[in-house]
C-alpha cells in the first residue's frame, strides 16, 4: 500500500504566544515548533497500516526550511521517505492556496498513492478546509474527523464524527482521510530512529519545479489584525428568589453581556 502523510509545523500548544502587530504575525523567537497533533494520527495510522499490509509511507510538508524538523521526527517515528514543499510565505491562513500547492505536488511528484492521510486541522490556522479541498482538486472520496479506519483491498471504511454519534462511510481507494483524536495513540520516536534521522537528506522541491508562476500562488486570504484573545472576566453566582435571580440574569445578559 503507498500511503501519503500531509503534516504541517505548528507552535507548541503549551507554548505562550507573543502576537508582532506591526506585521500582523506570531512573533517566532523562542517559540517551541512541533508536528500539529492531529497530524500525528495520521502518521501513526499510516505506519499500522504499512506494519498490517505492507508498503510505503511518504510524508509531506509545505513550508520553510525550518519545516525539515517535522519532518525528520516523522522519519524517526518510521515512515520511509520525506518530502518539503519549499513555500517561503509565513502562514497566510488561506487554506485553498496550500491545497491547491498539494495537489499539484500528489499530481506532479507522488503519483499511486492509495490513501492520503490527514489531521483533521491544524492547531496553526484552525481552519480544518485543507484534506476537504485537495480531496475536491484530485476528484476523490473522502471522509473527514475519523476515528476508525479499517483498510481492505481497494476499500476502506471509516467511522467519522457526526454531531450526538458516529457515521459509516465506505470509500473506494484512492481516497482522502482526515484524523480524529481517538483513531490511535501515536508512538513515540527511538533513539535508533532519531540517530538514523538526522543522518537522512530532505529531498526538497520548490513551486517553479510544480509549475506555479509568480502570481498563482497569490493568498485570497487577508489578515487585518492579529491578537490574543481578552482575559475572561470573573462569572457571577446569583442566589436568592428565583424571580429576582431572572430578572437580574436578564439584566445582566442585556447591560453587560450585550447578548439580548
Amino acid at each position: 500500500m503507498n500511503i501519503l502523510v500531509f503534516v504541517k509545523r505548528v507552535p507548541d500548544t503549551e507554548s505562550r504566544i507573543r502576537i508582532q502587530h506591526e506585521t500582523r504575525t506570531i512573533a517566532e523567537e523562542g517559540l517551541n515548533f512541533v508536528i500539529s497533533p492531529y497530524d500525528e494520527y495520521a502518521v501513526e495510522e499510516a505506519l499500522r497500516l504499512k506494519e498490517a499490509q505492507g508498503g510505503t509511507v511518504r510524508v509531506v510538508s509545505v513550508g520553510r526550511d525550518e519545516t525539515a524538523t517535522v519532518l525528520r521526527k516523522c522519519l524517526a517515528m518510521g515512515a520511509d521517505e520525506v518530502l518539503l514543499v519549499k513555500d517561503d510565505l509565513p502562514e497566510t491562513y488561506d487554506g485553498l492556496r496550500t491545497a491547491r500547492i498539494l495537489a499539484r505536488v500528489v499530481e506532479r511528484k507522488l503519483a499511486g498513492a492509495d490513501l492520503l492521510l490527514f489531521g483533521k486541522q491544524s492547531v496553526g490556522a484552525d481552519n480544518s478546509q485543507v484534506p476537504a479541498m485537495v480531496a475536491e482538486l484530485l476528484g476523490l472520496p473522502q471522509a473527514t474527523v475519523v476515528t476508525k479506519l479499517e483498510v481492505q483491498g481497494a476499500a476502506a471504511t471509516a467511522l467519522r464524527e457526526i454531531e450526538g454519534g458516529l457515521e459509516k462511510v465506505v470509500l473506494s481507494l484512492p481516497a482522502v482521510v482526515s484524523a480524529q483524536k481517538g483513531l490511535n495513540e501515536p508512538r513515540y520516536e527511538t533513539l535508533k530512529g532519531i540517530m538514523a534521522a538526522k543522518k537522512r537528506p530532505i529531498p526538497v522541491v520548490t513551486l517553479d519545479e510544480l509549475g506555479f508562476g509568480a502570481g498563482d500562488l497569490v493568498p485570497a486570504v487577508e489578515t487585518i489584525g492579529l491578537d490574543v484573545p481578552a482575559a475572561r472576566q470573573a462569572g457571577k453566582i446569583l442566589k436568592g428568589d428565583p424571580a429576582e435571580t431572572a430578572r437580574e440574569l436578564v439584566r445582566l445578559l442585556r447591560d453587560e453581556a450585550k447578548l439580548i
